[in-house]
């Protein structure tokens, strides 16, 4: 397994080669196959988690059986930083969208390495305001946003992370379901469905089985605005 993807997360950024390899002899390797669940809402749990291949969604359930998807994160992106800092109940659930590799990191281990630190502090600290500001235009496009400019602002997101460019456009294998894809922008999967459609009728992308091709980047950018 190729280890140099640690280097794009704000953990890793800051440290030199010695002090990563050192890290990362603390950080135990594990596999889950597409579907599978690696904790749950509300399990208790201790440990920071890396992507190295794949991708992982985030997620919570309403009462009333509802889903609501948090984040899709791939190579490079870490989640479950909060139980660092509040070894409390996992506030989402995590599942893998495709079959992916991860490694953890534990609670005591970190611990260690933040004392006389500061680059790691500062990487974790990095990575949760992203988090709260990710949250805050979350919940300013729930309230000001109508559906087709949440969906163009999602595949924007999705491209920027997972998207391949050819001749033919922006080629997104984002790996989502309809209901998925839906669940990511708060919205029933009719309404999405209709947002892609006309998107596509524009020309501005084209669907294709769990993937999109953005032809036309600009357009879906002003759109999402």
């Amino acid at each position: 397994m190729d280890y140099s993807v640690l280097r794009h997360t704000p953990l890793f950024s800051a440290l030199d080669d010695e002090a990563v390899a050192a890290l990362r002899t603390s950080m135990t390797e594990s596999k889950i196959r597409r579907g599978a669940v690696l904790f749950h809402e509300g399990d208790s749990g201790d440990q920071l988690y890396v992507i190295l291949e794949g991708k992982i969604k985030l997620g919570r359930t309403a009462p009333d059986g509802r889903e609501n998807l948090l984040a899709v994160l791939g190579p490079g992106q870490m989640f479950g930083e909060l139980s660092l800092f509040d070894p409390g109940p996992r506030s989402a659930t995590a599942t893998a969208v495709i079959d992916t590799t991860l490694v953890a990191l534990a609670h005591a281990d970190l611990v260690r390495w933040l004392e006389g630190r500061p680059a790691v502090a500062h990487g974790l600290l990095t990575q949760l305001a992203s988090r709260l500001r990710k949250a805050n235009d979350v919940v300013a496009d729930l309230v000001f946003s109508d559906v087709p400019g949440r969906v163009a602002k999602a595949l924007i997101d999705l491209a920027s992370r997972f998207g391949r460019t050819a001749d033919d456009g922006v080629h997104v294998n984002h790996d989502l379901t309809q209901e998925e894809l839906a669940q990511l922008v708060g919205a029933s999967r009719e309404t999405v469905n209709k947002a892609l459609a006309d998107f596509a009728s524009r020309g501005w992308l084209r669907l294709e089985p769990r993937s999109v091709v953005i032809m036309d980047v600009d357009r879906l950018t002003r759109r999402s605005r």
